[in-house]
C-alpha cells in the first residue's frame, strides 16, 4: 500500500473514531446519552480547550518542560541502556552476576520511586528525568543485549575465517544487529520517556504537562484532561517520527527499512 493510502486509512480511523464519541456524548440513544459529557467531555470542548491553550500561548510553557524532560530521559535511558546491554551481552560472566539484580531493580514499581527521586532531587526537572530514565533504560537494555546475543553464528563464523578481529567483528557484526533491536525498543521508549516526566510532574511540580492536567482533574475541567492527553499524544507521535527519520537513515542496508514507500 502506498503511504498515501496508509495515512488515508490512518485518518480515516482518526475521523470515525472521534465522529463516534460526539455521537455518544452529545445525543440521546435508547432515551439517554450513554457518555455523560461530565465524565467524558465531548470532541468540541477538548479541541476548543486545545486551540485556547495555544491561542493564548498558555501551553508553550509547560510543553517545553515536559519535552526538555522527555528528551533528557530518552537520551540518558537510551546511551545508558545501550551501553550496559552491549556489554552485558559480550561479557557473558558480568551479566551471570549481575543478572538477579538487574531483575530486581526493573520489578521495582516506578510509582513507587517518584516520591523518592522527588526527596532525593527536589521538585525540579531531575527527579522527572531520573523516572523517565529507570523506564526506558530497562526497555532498550533487553532489546540491545538480546540483539547483541541473536547474532547468527554463522555469520560470525564466517567473519572469522575471513580475519576479522574482534574489534571488526563488533562494529560490522555485533553492531548492526543490535541496532535492528536497538531503535525496535526506542520506538516504545519514547512513550516511556513522556510518561515518566507527566507522571513525575503530576505527582509534584509547577509546570509541565502533566501539571496541566493535575490542575484540570483538581476542578472537575474534563475537557482539560482529555486535551492534555491529545496533546501528549501528538507530541509522542512527533518524537517517534523523529526516531523513525534516524532508523531509515542508520538501517538502509536492512531490505525492510530500504525497501519502504
Amino acid at each position: 500500500m502506498s503511504r498515501i493510502g496508509l495515512l488515508s486509512l490512518q485518518l480515516l480511523v482518526a475521523v470515525v473514531a472521534l465522529a463516534m464519541w460526539h455521537v455518544l456524548t452529545t445525543v440521546p440513544l435508547f432515551g439517554r446519552i450513554l457518555l455523560p459529557p461530565f465524565f467524558f467531555a465531548n470532541p468540541i470542548d477538548v479541541g476548543s480547550q486545545v486551540v485556547k491553550w495555544f491561542t493564548t500561548g498558555v501551553i508553550w510553557k509547560h510543553l517545553f518542560i515536559t519535552l526538555w524532560e522527555s528528551i533528557l530521559a530518552f537520551v540518558i535511558g537510551s546511551v545508558g541502556g545501550v551501553l550496559v546491554g552491549f556489554w552485558f551481552a559480550r561479557k557473558p560472566l558480568v551479566a551471570a552476576v549481575f543478572d538477579p539484580y538487574v531483575k530486581m531493580i526493573n520489578a521495582l514499581p516506578r510509582v513507587v520511586l517518584a516520591p523518592i527521586f522527588a526527596l532525593w532531587l527536589g521538585l525540579g526537572i531531575w527527579s522527572k528525568v531520573a523516572l523517565g530514565v529507570t523506564l526506558v533504560f530497562f526497555i532498550v537494555f533487553f532489546n540491545v543485549y538480546q540483539g547483541v546475543k541473536e547474532v547468527s553464528t554463522t555469520v560470525l563464523d564466517n567473519g572469522r575465517m575471513l580475519g576479522m578481529n574482534e574489534r571488526q567483528l563488533t562494529r560490522h557484526v555485533y553492531w548492526p544487529s543490535a541496532l535492528s533491536w536497538m531503535f525496535s525498543s526506542l520506538h516504545t521508549a519514547v512513550g516511556f520517556a513522556v510518561v515518566g516526566a507527566v507522571v513525575g510532574e503530576y505527582l509534584g511540580s509547577a509546570a509541565g504537562l502533566g501539571y496541566l492536567i493535575q490542575q484540570a482533574e483538581g476542578v472537575f475541567d474534563v475537557a482539560a484532561v482529555f486535551a492534555g492527553m491529545f496533546v501528549l499524544s501528538a507530541f509522542v507521535i512527533l518524537i517517534d517520527m523523529g526516531v523513525t527519520v534516524v532508523e531509515r537513515r542508520l538501517l538502509v542496508w536492512r531490505p525492510v527499512a530500504a525497501g519502504r514507500d
